[in-house]
Order: structure tokens, then C-alpha cells, then sequence
């Protein structure tokens, strides 16, 4: 049978030394975001650990993102970031980029992320250009990460028996009848919300029907 290679899914990232650094002291912190990889999308909050990034926007997009990849974080998935900050600008030249951010984000991560990128003084210094590149930085931040924590913490095991060797509604080998197989070691994953669940329960259920 043919059995595609298994990882780690639906899992929290870890992150590289330096990036690691920068965003322990946020640890604990969420904020909703929508993250993007392999042309896949969510929407959901994202958590700050000691150990890198977790949350359900992060354990969602696990599952599509392989080793290399690139995350595409959009930190204010509500806002049209561009537009807001030069509104912000003609109607409060002092104003900052600090004082944005603090609108929408948790205070801790709004300032944590504001040094980061050393955005300071008052918007009325910043060029059209300049408060272009803070948005493209708000709403397409770049994260590669180091890899994930693994089968420690993860939800669901990827891959596994190839479903194109099984009857759909009996989960029996096509060529042996009498061999079944269900649940994660076969190559079925589904979203966080009890799918997973769902899925070992059905399939155990079709199985033992027919058995």
C-alpha cells in the first residue's frame, strides 16, 4: 500500500533566534490576524509563546506549510491600513504610528512591534511613500519559520494511507476487502472544530459495518 509521508499538523512554529528574541516578552499575547501560505488563508487569533507562534490561525495554516515556507502575516485584516494612516496624518499631523496601531492591537504587541521596526515621530515626517511601506509592513509581514514543535504538541498526524486505495464508504482496501483502515493513519485532515474528531468516529463507524 502506498503510505505518503507523515508530520507534524494543526501545530504551534517555532521561530529563529533573533525573531524569537524580539517577541518573547509578548508571550501570552493574542491578536486576531489573517495568515497566509501555500494559497491558503485563515482568519483567526494569533498567540505570542516563548516558544514562537501558536494560536488557531497559526495551527490552521500548519498544515499547508512546509519547511522554507514563508508565513504572510496581515496584523490588521480589518483595516485598509494605507488609507487610515494618511487620513491620520491630514487629520492629526502629530499623531504616530504608535497611536495607530494601539487602536487595534494589544498595547503590549502594538509597542513591541512599533520598536521593532523603529517607527517613530509624528506622521506628519512620514512621506506618502514611507506610510506605504509601514502598511505593506502591517499587512504583509514576512515571517519564515524555524520549523514546528512537532508531534509534542501538535493535533493531527499528516499523511498517512493514500484514500485512493480505499472504498469511501467502507474504508476496506480496494484489492483486500478484509484489511480496513480509519481514522489519522489515513490520509485525511481536517480543520480545528471537532472535524478530526468527527473523521475517527465516521470512519470507525464505516468500518465496523462492513467488518
Amino acid at each position: 500500500l502506498s503510505v505518503l509521508p507523515t508530520r507534524a499538523g494543526l501545530v504551534p512554529f517555532t521561530l529563529h533566534p533573533e525573531l524569537k528574541e524580539q517577541l518573547s516578552p509578548l508571550s501570552g499575547v493574542s491578536c486576531p490576524v489573517d495568515v497566509t501560505c501555500q494559497n491558503q488563508h485563515f482568519r483567526e487569533p494569533m498567540l505570542v509563546t516563548h516558544r514562537g507562534l501558536s494560536g488557531p490561525s497559526m495551527l490552521q495554516i500548519s498544515s499547508y506549510w512546509q519547511p522554507g515556507d514563508t508565513l504572510s502575516v496581515n496584523l490588521l485584516p480589518t483595516q485598509r491600513i494605507h488609507e487610515d494612516l494618511l487620513a491620520l496624518r491630514q487629520q492629526k499631523p502629530q499623531s504616530t504610528v504608535a497611536h495607530y496601531l494601539a487602536q487595534y492591537l494589544p498595547k503590549r504587541f502594538a509597542q513591541a512591534y512599533n520598536e521593532l521596526h523603529g517607527w517613530t515621530g509624528p506622521l506628519q515626517g512620514y512621506k506618502n511613500s514611507d506610510l506605504e511601506q509601514v502598511a505593506e509592513t502591517l499587512g504583509q509581514w514576512q515571517i519564515k519559520p524555524a520549523g514546528t514543535e512537532g508531534y509534542r504538541t501538535a493535533e493531527v498526524t499528516l499523511g498517512g494511507v493514500d484514500t485512493r486505495q480505499l472504498s469511501s464508504k467502507t474504508m476496506a482496501v480496494l484489492e483486500r476487502p478484509n484489511l480496513y483502515f480509519i481514522g489519522e493513519v489515513v490520509d485525511v485532515t481536517g480543520h480545528l472544530g471537532g472535524h478530526n474528531f468527527q473523521w475517527a468516529w465516521a470512519s470507525g463507524v464505516a468500518a465496523g459495518n462492513d467488518a
